[in-house]
């Protein structure tokens, strides 16, 4: 891709600014926007956890707003059906012929960004509903192929498996989220500010700061970022570590089920680029891949009975092999 430096250095600037934006609103939570800007730019969806409270909803509607982009919101609820989302036929009639004909009339997916409020807590028929939306960008009805709009980013929110009334993803539709990403509780500095912020009469307001056009010049340029093979290398040999049946690490044998696929090492690859260009760097380090490794691979690593059990999660094999796993012996 063909880009003058200043017109790169102007959008690098954009990220920087449209991070600015979001912060006027959310209170902390530096490292969730950061990965939910490096999701954005590799041109991947999120998945976000976090117990009821924790702003998850304003987190996304605020970044939608900084972005010059169309936003819908799609509640999920036990009775939604997937036509409520992809879109379904209706029947009209042409008033010069008084003919009638079926037009399709598109749902709530036919936008750039997707909010998909709390989406476990509708049954997995509709959940499935996004599978070809969100690998493909694309949806079929009545054997027609419809294209969705680009840049498309879906943004999905859940409660934690184990409260009331959820449904859990299935492990096919948690592959194609790019990143997984848990929300805590802010710090008790944090939550101070929020409780002055949000309890008073004056409201933040947040402007468009990037459009479409600059957004996919961004996901263009992400791919253009460097990498070196000894860290490809590094990655490969990382994500065959997660396998129980090829790893040489102890601690997966001994508490993993199924390791990761080789889309993991893509998603690692891709997102350890878009943070580099985030931070205004052209080439990985070896920092991107290891801060990426945590949301690339935790719903990439499915535990066994007795990590459940022990409560020993795939956070934890994930840090126990980045310990484990040699760097490459150059300078990165």
């Amino acid at each position: 891709m063909e880009i003058s430096e200043s017109n790169l250095k102007i959008l690098i600037h954009k990220i920087s600014l449209l991070k600015e934006e979001i912060q006027k609103v959310i209170v902390g939570q530096d490292v969730i926007i950061e990965e939910m800007l490096v999701a954005l730019l590799a041109g991947g969806h999120c998945l976000l956890e976090g117990v009821p409270g924790l702003a998850k909803t304003l987190m996304v509607r605020t970044m939608s707003q900084a972005l010059d982009l169309s936003f819908r919101r799609i509640q999920f609820t036990p009775d939604l059906m997937p036509t409520d989302i992809v879109g379904t036929e209706i029947l009209e009639e042409d008033h010069v012929t008084g003919k009638r004909f079926f037009k399709f009339n598109k749902g709530p997916l036919f936008a750039n960004i997707i909010l998909a409020d709390e989406i476990n807590r509708t049954p997995p028929k509709t959940q499935s509903a996004l599978l070809e939306a969100m690998q493909e960008f694309e949806v079929t009805y009545g054997g027609q192929t419809y294209p969705l709009d680009r840049p498309f980013f879906i943004l999905a929110t859940q409660n934690p498996i184990e409260q009331a009334g959820t449904y859990p993803l299935p492990e096919a539709q948690l592959d194609r989220f790019l990143l997984y990403i848990k929300i805590g509780y802010p710090t008790a500095a944090e939550e101070t500010k929020i409780l002055s912020s949000t309890t008073g009469t004056i409201k933040n307001k947040v402007q468009p700061v990037i459009g479409a056009d600059e957004i996919k010049q961004l996901q263009a340029l992400t791919r253009e970022v460097s990498i070196s093979d000894d860290l490809i290398a590094y990655v490969a040999e990382l994500i065959r570590a997660t396998r129980p049946d090829t790893s040489t690490v102890d601690y997966v044998k001994e508490w993993v089920r199924w390791g990761a696929g080789p889309r993991a090492g893509q998603a690692l690859i891709l997102t350890a680029k878009a943070r580099a260009l985030i931070h205004g760097r052209y080439a990985v380090g070896m920092e991107d891949l290891q801060t990426m490794a945590y949301p690339v691979l935790r719903h990439r690593i499915l535990m066994n009975f007795k990590a459940d059990a022990e409560q020993v999660t795939a956070d934890m094999v994930a840090d126990a092999l980045l310990k484990s796993i040699s760097r490459p012996k150059i300078n990165i």
